[in-house]
Order: structure tokens, then sequence, then C-alpha cells
């Protein structure tokens, strides 16, 4: 078995030196962003760049720097707008102008930040407005009888 291949089924102590790593890796792109003069006039940042790096290390399920199809996958499917293959292929193409197959972290930021509307950033977008405005209610639903049923 390859050492890549082996760290990809490591947990414990293996796992955390691969996000401390990748973790690195992502700060350091932000830190490029920060320097570059086109990106001075944007508003919060730091605190976007902090929470875009939040977002991408949650899906990069391989923790290799990049979202690939069954990464998306899964993150389209916990914002709960679950896309077809096809629709992803088109959705990566679009945020990578269809040079990869994956989505770099560079590739991300850039369309979060970017003035081109891209479905994927509409996606984030909205699901950060979501977790913003209406709290999930807690704890068990209220009883209802028979007569308030549709």
């Amino acid at each position: 078995m390859s050492v890549a291949l082996s760290n990809r089924f490591q947990g414990g102590k293996a796992f955390g030196l691969l996000k401390a790593r990748q973790e690195r890796r992502l700060a350091e792109i932000n830190r490029e962003f920060l320097c570059d003069q086109k990106y001075s006039d944007e508003e919060n940042l730091p605190e976007k760049l902090t929470a875009f790096k939040e977002k991408y290390m949650e899906f990069d399920l391989n923790n290799e720097g990049e979202i690939d199809l069954m990464s998306l996958k899964r993150m389209m499917e916990k914002l709960g707008v679950p896309k077809t293959h096809l629709e992803m292929k088109k959705m990566i193409s679009e945020v990578t102008g269809g040079v990869s197959d994956t989505i770099s972290y560079r590739d991300f930021v850039n369309m979060m930040l970017g003035k081109r509307s891209a479905v994927l950033k509409l996606v984030m977008m909205f699901e950060g407005k979501a977790t913003e405005s209406s709290p999930k209610p807690v704890g068990p639903p209220p009883e209802r009888d028979i007569a308030s049923l549709p």
C-alpha cells in the first residue's frame, strides 16, 4: 500500500497531522489574497477568508487540498440541494474554467470573491444566510392531534 493511500485511511494522530498541514497550506493561500491589491477594497476580507477556509476544509474529504466530485456531492447534499453528477461536473467546470476535474482552494476563493455568479457561489452564500437568519428549532416537535393534520 502506498504512503499516500495508507495516510488516507489512518485516523488519530496521522489524520490530525494531515489536517494541520492542510490548514497551514490554506492559511498561506489566504495570506496571498490578503496581500493582493486586487482584493484590497474587499470588505471584511480576513473574516471572509477564515470562513472560506473552514468551509473548504469541511468538504475536502481526501485532505489533498482539492474538492472532487464526491466531495462536492456531499457538500450539496449537506446544504440541502442535491445535484446530479452532470450538474456537479458543470459546477466544477464553471469554477475551474474547464481546466480541472477538482476545485482547488485558490479556485474556490476566487469564485467566492469574484464578481461572476457561479451556481456553487450562490449555494454557499444561501447556506451562510440561512444559518444566520433562521435558527433551527431544538427539542422535540410540538404534539399535534389528528384534527390539526392537513
